[in-house]
C-alpha cells in the first residue's frame, strides 16, 4: 500500500466505533513482541489540558537532550503528527511500513470473534509503541484517548502517570457524574508510580485519592504540593507566573500560550519533569525549564493566527473547556468586541457550550455547520433556535465586514473544526 491507500485503511477503522476494553490492544501488541514494556514511558490523562501539558513535558525533557516521543489526538495540521519525535511528525514511509507489518496481525485477528474490529485508535497505538521502540527514543509521553481505565494506552507502567482535570465530558462512555468520570481517569495510576493531580474539585480529587492510596501511589496535588503564582503580564501574547515545589522556587516563568489555565498546565508539566528528570538521574535546571517552556507551542489552542484583524482559534470542544475558554475571554479581551464563529460535534452538550460562551460582554455568536460525521447540523441548530449558516466561510466573511477598531474574531467549539478552519486559513486561502 501507498500513503493514501495506508491512511485510508487506518480511517476505515473508525467504523468499528469508541470500544473500550483492552482484549484487542493487549493480543495486537503480544503479536507485536509487546514494545510497550520496552520503553519508558509517561501517561497523561484527564478531561482537558493533556496535549498542552504533554507540549510542555515534551519541551522540558528536549532541554535534557532527550529524544522524546508523543502520542497525542486529535491532529490538528497533518495525521502524521499524532505521532511525534521531538515535534517531528512520524514519516510517510515510516506509517506505511508499520501498516505493511501490522495490518496481517489485524486482518488474523478479524478472523477470531472476541478479537476482531480493532479500531482505529487501537491500530494507532500499536503503530506508536512500535515506532518509537524502533527509534530507540529515551521516553516516550502518551496522551490518554478517552477515560482511561478501559483505554488501550493504559497497558504500560509509567515512570509517573498525570490527571491534568476532571470535567464532564463522554458521559454516555465514562459516567454522568464527576466522581464516576474521576474513577475512570484515576485507572491509569499504577501500583506504586507517582501520579501529578492538577486543578480538579474536592470530589474528583478524593476519587484519585483512594485509587492512589490503595496502590500505595505518591500523589502530587496543584496548590498543596506544587503551586503557581500568576503575574499580569504586559502586552505580549502569553503569561507570566512563579512556580514552586518541595525543591524547586523560580520566578518569572514565560509561556507563549495564552489563558491562566496554560499556567496550570505548564505547573503540571514541571512537577512531572521533576519526577522524570529524578527517575532518569538528571539535574533539574531552573535556566533550562524557563528555556524549554518559553518553546512551547501548541497549534489551537487559543492560538493567534493573524494580528489584523486579529484572529484566535481555540479548540474548546466541551462544557469544562468553554468554561476555561469564557474566563480567558473575559479576562484577555476585556471591553473587545469578539466575533465568535462556533462549530461543533453533536456528540457535545452544545447547549450550555453556547449558554457559557453568551456570558461573554460584547460577543457576536454565529452559529455554523462543517464537513465532519458527526457535525452540528444547520437544521440542528434550527431546533435550537438558532439561524446557522451552511459553511463557516460564510459566517466568516460577514464577521470580517462588521469588525471596527480592536475587535477580535474566535473560532471555536471543536477541535475537528478549527483544525479544518486553520488548514485553510494558513494555507494562504
Amino acid at each position: 500500500m501507498n500513503y493514501e491507500e495506508t491512511v485510508a485503511w487506518i480511517h476505515d477503522r473508525i467504523k468499528f466505533g469508541i470500544r473500550p476494553g483492552l482484549i484487542r490492544i493487549d493480543e495486537l501488541l503480544n503479536r507485536l513482541d509487546n514494545p510497550q514494556h520496552k520503553l519508558k514511558t509517561v501517561h497523561i490523562g484527564g478531561t482537558n489540558g493533556k496535549g498542552s501539558t504533554t507540549t510542555f513535558l515534551r519541551c522540558l525533557l528536549e532541554e535534557q537532550g532527550l529524544k522524546v516521543g508523543t502520542f497525542t489526538s486529535p491532529y490538528i495540521e497533518t495525521f502524521n503528527e499524532r505521532i511525534a519525535i521531538n515535534g517531528k511528525s512520524i514519516p510517510d514511509e515510516e506509517l506505511v511500513r508499520l501498516v505493511a507489518k501490522i495490518k496481517p496481525l489485524v486482518d488474523d485477528m478479524d478472523t477470531v470473534e472476541d478479537l476482531k474490529n480493532a479500531v482505529e485508535f487501537e491500530i494507532l497505538t500499536a503503530i506508536m509503541f512500535q515506532y518509537f521502540l524502533d527509534s530507540d527514543v529515551d521516553i516516550v509521553i502518551v496522551e490518554v484517548g478517552l477515560g482511561g481505565r478501559y483505554d488501550c494506552t493504559n497497558v504500560i507502567t509509567p515512570l509517573v502517570s498525570a490527571i491534568t482535570t476532571i470535567g464532564l465530558d463522554h458521559i454516555d462512555i465514562l459516567g454522568e457524574t464527576i466522581e464516576e468520570i474521576a474513577g475512570q481517569k484515576s485507572g491509569i495510576i499504577k501500583q506504586e508510580v507517582p501520579v501529578i493531580v492538577g486543578r480538579v474539585d474536592e470530589a474528583a480529587f478524593e476519587v484519585i485519592q483512594k485509587e492512589a492510596e490503595m496502590l500505595k501511589s505518591p500523589i502530587y496535588r496543584y496548590e498543596t504540593d506544587f503551586s503557581s503564582k500568576y503575574i499580569q503580564p504586559d502586552d505580549n501574547w502569553g503569561e507570566i507566573f512563579n512556580f514552586k515545589s518541595q525543591t524547586l522556587d523560580l520566578s518569572h516563568m514565560t509561556i507563549s500560550l495564552l489563558g491562566k489555565h496554560q499556567v496550570d498546565n505548564a505547573s503540571v508539566a514541571i512537577q512531572l519533569y521533576e519526577v522524570v528528570s529524578t527517575k532518569l538521574g538528571l539535574p533539574v535546571s531552573g535556566k533550562e525549564i524557563k528555556k524549554g517552556l518559553k518553546k512551547a507551542f501548541w497549534p489551537g489552542r487559543m492560538e493567534k493566527i493573524s494580528d489584523e484583524p486579529l484572529i484566535v482559534l481555540d479548540g474548546a470542544h466541551n462544557e469544562h473547556a468553554m468554561e476555561v475558554l469564557v474566563n480567558n475571554l473575559k479576562t484577555e479581551f476585556k471591553g473587545s468586541h469578539i466575533h465568535t464563529i462556533f462549530g461543533a460535534l453533536s456528540t457535545k452538550d452544545i447547549a450550555s457550550m453556547i449558554r457559557d460562551l453568551k456570558t461573554v460582554p460584547n460577543l457576536d455568536l454565529k452559529v455554523t455547520a462543517f464537513d465532519y460525521p458527526k457535525a452540528f447540523t444547520k437544521e440542528q441548530y434550527s431546533e435550537m433556535g438558532l439561524n446557522a449558516y451552511d459553511k463557516w466561510q460564510e459566517a466568516l466573511a460577514v464577521s470580517m465586514e462588521e469588525l471596527t477598531g480592536d475587535d477580535v474574531i474566535l473560532i471555536t467549539g471543536s477541535l475537528y473544526f478549527i483544525s479544518q478552519v486553520r488548514e485553510i486559513l494558513l494555507g494562504g486561502n
